[in-house]
């Protein structure tokens, strides 16, 4: 995507927003592109809110995510009884994750990001508003998260590798990668849906062929069926649980985005020494893509906390 068609596209979407246009379908006919990142963040950056409202407003929304909520459980317990951590991969605004604290243990460390800031910031305000005020919140890319190897007992995402189509492969090694034990995902499976859903699927750039590409990068599925309800009977969301069951511990969580080593917390900021780059805390809000990073090679020089000391976070 060139800069000069991206500000070109961007410059009149809050306004096409509120005139109620799909902001991803523009973007994509625009820039005659599948989802990016870019289009992803934008889409729901303009939406955020908008699913809290939902949750209040109807209860149809909040039995759904009760619903979800109650079998993600079932199937953690299943699988690991008392997680000491969890991360949810795409946390939109928090629903899923404040639906399923209450039902799993009350000492797991939880952990959760997404792509979009406005969206991370109405996720904690939702958290903090259901008595969770110790949840770890930041940005970040599912293509490059900012985690450590083997950081979490699970990680789970609930629809939102859904607008990823061709990058399928590469979002699952990364969630993979900063499971130690199982990944559970919850997305639209588009071998398991009718013909119609399948279409609107198309229309939508939503993730396909997930099982034969977790299959062939060889990693062990556990689960892979459709769930037996949906709010949307053309958008069927399936459940896949891969193991892995790795035996080496992560020291640290968070991580440079780029180098998924640990990143240094110096005055307020988080430093990457190999990245050689400031990543800023905004509103309290980690900012941890690899777009959010400040080159400053020097930063260690002009700071107050000499030398750099490692934080676990």
């Amino acid at each position: 995507m060139s800069e000069a068609k991206l500000l070109q596209s961007i410059k009149n979407l809050k306004e096409f927003y509120d005139k109620g246009v799909n902001i991803s379908k523009y973007l994509r006919e625009t820039l005659n592109s599948e989802n990016t990142p870019e289009i992803i963040e934008m889409a729901y950056d303009l939406q955020a809110g908008t699913y809290c409202e939902y949750y209040k407003e109807k209860p149809e929304i909040r039995a759904n995510y009760e619903k979800i909520s109650i079998e993600l459980a079932e199937r953690i317990k299943h699988y690991v009884i008392e997680p000491s951590s969890i991360l949810e991969a795409g946390i939109g605004e928090g629903q899923a994750l404040g639906e399923l604290l209450g039902r799993i243990s009350n000492s797991v460390k939880s952990y959760g990001f997404d792509i979009s800031w406005s969206r991370v910031a109405y996720a904690r305000e939702w958290l903090e508003g259901k008595g969770y005020k110790n949840v770890n919140l930041f940005t970040g890319d599912m293509l490059n998260i900012p985690c450590a190897d083997n950081a979490f007992d699970i990680v789970y995402t609930n629809q939102a590798v859904e607008p990823n189509r061709g990058n399928e492969e590469s979002i699952i090694k990364e969630l993979y990668r900063v499971t130690k034990k199982y990944l559970i995902m919850l997305e639209p499976v588009y071998e398991l849906a009718g013909k119609e859903a399948q279409e609107r699927m198309n229309e939508h750039g939503y993730v396909r062929g997930l099982e034969g590409i977790i299959k062939g990068l060889g990693y062990k599925i556990k689960e892979y069926r459709q769930l037996s309800y949906s709010i949307n009977p053309l958008n069927p969301i399936g459940i896949i649980v891969v193991e892995k069951n790795n035996v080496n511990d992560s020291k640290y969580h968070l991580a440079c985005p780029q180098f998924k080593t640990q990143l240094e917390k110096i005055d307020g900021e988080y430093y990457s020494c190999e990245a050689m780059k400031v990543y800023p805390i905004i509103n309290g809000i980690p900012c941890l893509r690899i777009e959010n990073g400040i080159v400053a090679s020097k930063y260690a020089h002009f700071t107050k906390e000499k030398p750099l000391e490692r934080h676990g976070t």
